[in-house]
């Protein structure tokens, strides 16, 4: 749960295309491509700021959640975090769960690795001009979700050149609910810009959202930025299949 209300309409624009059959393959394709990104952003650290406020019916801050971490990619691509301080913690409605903390890492930032694909089914949704690429947009659900997975159900913008994703808009699922307590999850979008050659990677995630508990609805505002990404040296390699 966590989101920051910022003006992005100048830097997200879409527009309709003429149509144009995407090809057959075009999951494939793309996870392919996402794999390859996954590979190149092995290569690098970054930093991941996060910030979820909640707000009251009026639209004011009421509580804040905000943290830094450092994530860091060893040369065998094993993925380590460094917080940065301590969290700033003033929640009164909301408490971040082991799931919240697990969709930062996995869900906000999601990358369609050829190893996610099969837990997926995809349907193509049409064209778009995003942020200047020409997309084909497609649709993406889990086939099934086994206890205690957590996976993605929203859209993908796919650049019609290469395959890479430049943005992504949904949701972390499932949405939990017991007869004891409720944890749900909002909707979020990630915006993607080029960091090392023509890879793609996640700069931003955004959201705005109410939230239906039982005992009443809670807006929430998210905000992740993925800044600071730096190379280091490694001696893996991007492979790519024939």
């Amino acid at each position: 749960m966590l989101a920051s209300a910022l003006a992005f309409s100048a830097l997200v624009f879409a527009a309709p295309l003429a149509a144009e059959d995407p090809p057959a393959n075009l999951t494939r394709l793309i996870a392919a491509r996402e794999t390859e990104t996954a590979q190149a952003q092995s290569n690098y650290t970054y930093r991941q700021t996060v910030t979820l406020d909640e707000l009251n019916p009026s639209g004011l801050t009421e509580g804040t959640y905000r943290e830094v971490r450092d994530i860091i990619f060893s040369p065998a691509q094993e993925r380590s975090e460094q917080m940065i301080g301590q969290p700033y913690q003033t929640l009164t409605h909301l408490k971040l769960t082991d799931e919240d903390f697990r969709d930062l890492r996995e869900v906000q930032p999601f990358i369609l690795t050829k190893d996610q694909a099969f837990l997926y089914e995809t349907q193509f949704k049409g064209e778009e001009t995003m942020d200047g690429v020409d997309c084909f947009v497609v649709q993406i659900r889990p086939r099934q979700i086994l206890d205690g997975q957590r996976l993605f159900d929203g859209m993908l913008w796919v650049s019609k050149k290469d395959y890479s994703v430049i943005r992504s808009e949904g949701q972390a699922v499932p949405q939990i609910h017991t007869l004891k307590s409720e944890n749900l999850f909002p909707h979020f979008t990630t915006l993607r810009q080029k960091v090392e050659g023509d890879y793609w990677f996640p700069v931003m995630t955004y959201g705005d959202d109410t939230l239906y508990f039982r005992g009443g609805a809670q807006r929430v505002r998210l905000s992740i930025r993925y800044s600071e990404y730096h190379r280091f040296g490694s001696d893996s390699k991007i492979t790519f299949d024939k």
